[in-house]
């Protein structure tokens, strides 16, 4: 798939495309699941419309129903053109580059780009690591957070060439990443011991080995796993290679490092910083949504740009993004 197809210029044509990604054997009723549905194309009706044979439903339904595009006024191949873009875009595609690529409002084109970042959520993460494999920790700090929290063991706040650097006002992300395999971050209100624990043990196997910096967030909960290595990034150290033989007098290197957890967060900051500019604290968790699902459907895993929207389009069944919540207040 590339932006010359016609799936991107044409509706209708975006809309087959969008059917064979969300019903490979038919369409499927989205509101009880039945696969007993007749099309109403020509019965005073658009194309793509169709009803459900049961006698409990019988509802109408489209290939939106269910997903982030319902109700959506923009033409389906503007969706899949935002969407391709989105998970093609290795730092993002901001909504003032969407906008004016496809003649739309910037409001219409900022909410589309948080309904696809809903999609690239992930709602049923699995355990990361297991018998003989890394997973690497690390924290970082992105933007100034609105609540300031005490920095702990009354630590004063550092200053740097740059100025005055307060992390007791900076908001936190905290991430994990399954060396050679997959990533995943989260935003929380203040970087503790008990929160961080908590992180990792509801997302990380026992069986792992964790390797982190030599930060004491972790010092406690590394005891719980196989093994837990450190670098000590205050002394510039950043790579340790341990060699050890086995009984056969084989040669192994183990490499104790963050490195790849570090490579992470630079593609995340560099997008942050280069391409959206700006980010509320209330939407960050969707933008590490975001390039979580771009780290984990990467190219060096041998996912393609056409495989990557896919996913995306998979992923935004069974979802819906409001812009007014039930409180009233706007997204």
């Amino acid at each position: 798939m590339n932006i010359t197809d016609a799936c991107f210029s044409d509706a209708d044509k975006a809309r087959v495309y969008l059917e064979s990604l969300r019903w490979p054997g038919g369409p499927v009723c989205p509101h009880c699941g039945s696969q007993k549905a007749t099309s109403l194309e020509g019965l005073k009706h658009r194309p793509g419309v169709y009803q459900c044979n049961e006698a409990e439903c019988r509802e109408q339904f489209t290939v939106t129903v269910g997903t982030v595009m319902e109700r959506s006024k923009i033409p389906l191949n503007k969706w899949l053109y935002a969407i391709h873009e989105m998970g093609a875009s290795k730092k993002g595609k901001s909504a003032h580059q969407m906008h004016r690529e496809l003649g739309i409002t910037y409001q219409s084109a900022w909410f589309m780009c948080h309904r696809i970042r809903e999609a690239m959520r992930d709602d049923s993460p699995s355990m990361m690591g297991g018998g003989g494999k890394v997973v690497e920790a690390d924290e970082t700090y992105y933007g100034r957070s609105k609540q300031k929290h005490p920095l702990s063991r009354n630590r004063k706040p550092t200053y740097t060439k740059k100025g005055w650097k307060d992390k007791g006002s900076a908001r936190p992300i905290v991430a994990l990443v399954e060396r050679g395999g997959s990533v995943r971050s989260f935003h929380i209100g203040h970087a503790t011991q008990a929160q961080v624990e908590k992180i990792v043990t509801e997302n990380v196997a026992k069986e792992s080995r964790l390797h982190t910096d030599e930060s004491r967030l972790y010092t406690r909960i590394g005891a719980e796993f196989a093994g837990h290595e450190t670098v000590k990034h205050s002394a510039k150290e950043y790579v340790i290679y341990n060699h050890t033989f086995d009984e056969n007098r084989k040669l192994h290197t183990e490499v104790i490092t963050t490195n790849t957890i570090e490579g992470y967060f630079s593609i995340f900051k560099r997008g942050m910083k280069g391409v959206y500019q700006h980010c509320d604290e209330k939407h960050l968790h969707r933008y590490l949504s975001e390039f979580d699902f771009r780290y984990n459907s990467r190219t060096a895993l041998g996912v393609t740009d056409t495989e990557r929207a896919g996913r995306i389009v998979r992923g935004a069944e069974g979802k819906r993004l409001t812009y007014r919540r039930p409180d009233g207040t706007s997204l």
